[in-house]
């Protein structure tokens, strides 16, 4: 893994030795220049993570290399170093947009912070980047997000559902999105300009679910002191939602069949049937196949709603997805609740990969909601997370190839291998540094940086 590249600017060339002798002890790799023009030139050609810049040089001014900087390479961050420690001269170099401000003579182990926290800086403002522009060039369908091959391969069936005009069942865990999934059919179907309506099965009694679906007419029973227009009626034109239909009771259900089948329904106390003009979706969390077995779901109803079955996959089946979903529920929250959170820490993020996810997306979203709420930095720390979040374990993350092995990221193979090596020479971090070719220095902050896992 290549090191963070620091250019360290300075009139003074023994300072620019010190502190590129000094940098190199802790683990980056720095380039100097003793004039602000060499520097514009070297940034032109290389790309570094961090500039360091004396703020009075012969050759030029700091505040001005930190404006051009700032200018021209806006994601670099810039640090300031002067032997005038005064107020003015912090206001100066904040205002030219210095990432941060050190006075002469410079503390090495103060300095390594400022660098480190200043690439930790840049690497989340890429990864934000790389994040937003994913949510952006994502597959997105109605308003479901997803990367991942399942969630493409499910885009492509709802593609192809929408523009027919037939009954579709959706299923999945609680907190997957099925509502969304219908809604989303709706607006890409002829029937777009119609009205949606959704009910849901389960929310209320059997007498009155029936009277919801297919209305009453006045007088049909004690409260109808009116007549009412049943939910397939009002849904002519567009689309008819039922979520949760397998708790549809058993003594709705040859109602709701003989509706599907005739297109036309009877409300409640009427006496001669209407017909009705309304797309069915369904969606249910239940083994429907379980229910007609049990005898709790009519077999002919299961057939009639089944007509393409839509099967959205959990959260933990499409991990790739979580820290895309993650960020466009981030974005949302902070316009909602006007907060400047730009991203999510590493150890968030691992944190959010490691979970397992049982509410699905809806919990993610939930979760993220209050991670912002919470949040006291620029960006989401592990402290922020949900105590559930945060004691999931960070576990490494591969993909399979296509003869089975194991895919890891560059830094899961650095880190695999570091601990071969200290294994091999029994924990000897001395004996580890000379066999991988760092220096000790480099080797403690790696270790600190992968952790136990």
């Amino acid at each position: 893994m290549s090191r963070p590249r620091v250019l360290v600017v300075d009139d003074d060339r023994a300072m620019c030795d010190l502190l590129e002798e000094a940098l190199d002890e802790l683990g980056f790799a720095a380039t100097t220049r003793t004039a602000p023009a060499a520097a514009l030139q070297a940034l032109a050609e290389l790309d570094f993570d961090v500039v360091v810049t004396d703020l009075n040089m012969a050759g030029g001014d700091g505040l001005a290399l930190c404006a051009r900087v700032a200018e021209s390479r806006p994601d670099i961050p810039v640090i300031i170093l002067t032997a005038f420690g005064s107020m003015e001269a912090a206001i100066g170099a904040i205002r030219a947009g210095a990432w941060d401000f050190l006075t002469k003579p410079v503390d090495v182990d103060v300095l390594g912070l400022a660098v480190t926290r200043a690439v930790q800086h840049r690497a989340l403002r890429e990864e934000v980047r790389r994040l937003r522009h994913a949510v952006a060039a994502a597959g997105q369908w109605g308003e479901m997000i997803g990367a991942s091959p399942a969630m493409r391969s499910l885009f492509d069936v709802l593609d192809r559902v929408a523009q027919q005009d037939v009954t579709v069942m959706v299923t999945g865990a609680s907190g997957t999105g099925k509502e969304l999934i219908a809604r989303a059919i709706h607006r890409r179907s002829p029937r777009a300009k119609g009205p949606f309506i959704a009910i849901n099965c389960a929310a209320m009694p059997e007498a009155l679910l029936e009277s919801e679906l297919f209305g009453h007419v006045r007088g049909a029973f004690t409260d109808a002191r009116t007549t009412r227009t049943g939910l397939f009626f009002q849904a002519s034109g567009g689309t008819l939602f039922l979520d949760e239909v397998g708790e549809l009771p058993l003594a709705i259900q040859p109602k709701l069949l003989r509706a599907l089948q005739e297109r036309t329904a009877r409300p409640v106390g009427g006496d001669r049937e209407q017909p009705f003009d309304a797309r069915l979706v369904v969606a249910t969390n239940r083994d429907l196949e379980a229910a007609v077995e049990a005898g709790r779901f009519r077999e002919d109803l299961y057939y009639r709603v089944n007509v393409v079955h839509i099967d959205v996959p959990p959260l933990k089946q499409r991990v790739g997805d979580v820290l895309l979903l993650a960020q466009h529920f981030l974005e949302q929250a902070t316009v909602r609740m006007r907060k400047s959170v730009r991203g999510i820490s590493g150890p968030a993020a691992e944190r959010l990969l490691a979970y397992g996810w049982p509410g699905n997306v809806r919990e993610l979203q939930n979760c993220m909601e209050r991670a912002v709420a919470l949040a006291r930095f620029d960006q989401l720390m592990v402290d922020d997370l949900p105590d559930r979040v945060r004691a999931a374990a960070p576990m490494p993350r591969g993909v399979t190839g296509e003869d089975g092995e194991e895919l890891l990221s560059m830094e899961e193979v650095e880190r695999r291998h570091i601990l071969r090596v200290l294994d091999a020479v029994d924990g000897s971090k001395s004996s580890a540094a000379r066999v991988l070719g760092f220096d000790r220095t480099t080797l403690y902050r790696k270790l600190e940086r992968y952790g136990p896992r």
